[in-house]
């Protein structure tokens, strides 16, 4: 999986801003009367088919992580069975909306009748007006993981001089360390690295003092293990609120839009949202 600049395009990692607050679905278009809802013909059917990322960790590699295990504790709260459709990132957002919300892969797969992971921000939806995009579930942020032996302080950027550091080098954590004072720290930075989580694993083995990347990277690989701290990026330049990642369904799909919500809000309210997250070491709270 590669990550390309957060300011030119939209994909599922690359987001400055996001939406806060795990709101009510807003009012929709109105189906067109002469034709079936979705939501009763996913119920007819029995199954809702979930568009899911793949080499996404921790939200899904292999058929397995944070989303695919929410994707199907929601559709069981709606009653229904989960069906995974799994896919390939395409250049930007947009292509991925394209792809599997509202027209479907010229490929011939696609659409699903909701998009797991989907940046939560105006800018986004108001560029792809054939979705609705709604239910943030989580906010992402940047942050550096450090081995508090080798780095027992990390209060300024001072603090890693001359010191490897690996993270994803076509990640918008990796630009930012990369062009931080003017690419001062540029020859001990380690990019070779597909995500934050393959970062992190060089940290916990020993190869690196420090890794960087996304939270829940970070989180998924040392979270709990007291040998290492796990901080915001310090860079100025770095989204403090880091962004929401919500959900997305075609445009006329009013009622499956609320009755997800409605599971989301479920899932929060009984814990399973929390347990789910925890089940991949990684922390949780409403967005």
């Amino acid at each position: 999986m590669t990550q390309r600049d957060l300011t030119a395009d939209w994909s599922r990692r690359r987001c400055l801003q996001g939406l806060a607050g795990v709101g009510a679905v807003a009012l929709l278009p109105a189906h067109a009367d002469n034709e079936p809802d979705p939501l009763d013909k996913i119920r007819e059917r029995g199954s809702l088919v979930v568009g899911l990322y793949k080499d996404l960790p921790p939200f899904h590699v292999a058929g397995a992580g944070i989303d695919v295990d929410l994707a199907q504790a929601l559709a069981a709260d709606m009653g229904l069975k989960f069906s995974p459709l799994p896919f390939d990132a395409a250049e930007n957002m947009q292509d991925d909306l394209r792809n599997m919300v509202w027209k479907g892969h010229y490929l011939g797969y696609g659409p699903a009748d909701v998009l797991m992971h989907v940046p939560v921000n105006k800018s986004l939806m108001d560029s792809t007006p054939q979705v609705e995009i709604f239910g943030p579930y989580y906010r992402e942020r940047l942050a550096i993981a450090r081995n508090l032996e080798k780095v027992p302080v990390l209060d300024a950027m001072s603090r890693i001089a001359g010191l490897p550091l690996a993270v994803p080098g076509q990640s918008l954590s990796g630009w930012l360390l990369l062009g931080a004072e003017n690419g001062a720290y540029r020859e001990q930075i380690q990019t070779r690295w597909a995500d934050g989580a393959e970062a992190t694993q060089a940290l916990l083995r020993g190869d690196v003092p420090l890794s960087a990347g996304m939270v829940s990277e970070l989180e998924s690989v040392v979270r709990g293990d007291k040998r290492f701290a796990i901080e915001p990026l310090p860079l100025p330049r770095a989204p403090r609120d880091g962004w929401a990642v919500g959900m997305a369904v075609k445009k006329d799909s009013t009622r499956l839009a609320q009755a997800l919500q409605g599971s989301l809000n479920n899932l929060a309210a009984n814990g399973k949202m929390a347990e789910i997250f925890a089940r991949y070491s990684v922390s949780w709270k409403p967005v």
